[in-house]
């Protein structure tokens, strides 16, 4: 039982200090949310999972040369991570049209897209996570300019690293929400997770478009085997030899 304080609890994930002021303790849980935890549920085993999930992307990021929070995982479900000054800003990357980005612009969910599209969010469940435009962040002084030019290029660097490592687990990847932190030594890092939480992934070739579904959208959808879904990403993503 963790005996640390615990200093801030989210919708996934609950921070913990360590003897080590740089460093905390990230427990994962197993609680599900959805449309800014209008939804709330379990998914059985879901913390480890995820865990196990985004500390192998976290490895294979930081060996295509972006720094990252991850240290290592002491358990299945515990990571521990460098201490970051989380940017209030959710960074997605869409590669094929689904979610809002068809509800707001009526491109037919499926379409895939000429090139990358990076967006940027408010981090904010009060004001609904809003999509805001370059200008207006800067107006917020959410980040500064150079702060968002990196922003975007890492953004970009970490979907070509993660469209081939998920090529490689017969997975095509949708879109994601990566956010980031600026380090004592204002480096920024990539933070929080990367998992079916935080990413669309749809099984290559399948074309039914439940069935395909290996994400979080099981769960905001009810399509059911949620839990085999998750499973079947933690086992495809332990089974690639980069």
């Amino acid at each position: 039982m963790n005996c640390h304080p615990q200093i801030y609890e989210g919708k996934a994930k609950i921070l913990y200090a360590t003897d080590d002021p740089d460093i905390l303790l990230a427990y994962f849980k197993d609680d599900a949310t959805a449309f800014n935890a209008q939804k709330r549920g379990t998914i059985v085993g879901k913390g480890e999972i995820n865990c196990q999930i985004a500390a192998h992307l976290f490895r294979e990021i930081e060996a295509k040369g972006i720094a990252t929070h991850f240290i290592d995982c002491p358990s299945a479900h515990e990571m521990r991570v460098k201490s970051v000054r989380i940017l209030p800003i959710e960074v997605v990357v869409r590669n094929i049209a689904a979610g809002s980005l068809c509800q707001q612009t009526g491109i037919s969910l499926g379409t895939i897209l000429p090139q990358p599209l990076v967006e940027f969010y408010y981090k904010d469940d009060a004001l609904g996570d809003p999509l805001l435009t370059r200008d207006r962040l800067l107006l917020m002084e959410l980040a500064t300019p150079e702060q968002l030019e990196s922003l975007h290029s890492k953004a970009l660097q970490v979907n070509t690293i993660l469209q081939e490592f998920f090529q490689l687990c017969g997975i095509t990847l949708v879109d994601f929400k990566i956010e980031f932190g600026v380090d004592n030594h204002n480096q920024i890092l990539l933070a929080d997770e990367i998992s079916p939480d935080s990413c669309r992934l749809w099984l290559t070739g399948e074309p039914d478009p439940n069935l395909r579904v290996l994400d979080k959208d099981r769960f905001r959808r009810d399509l059911g085997n949620i839990e085999d879904a998750y499973q079947q990403v933690l086992a495809r993503v332990l089974g690639v030899r980069t």
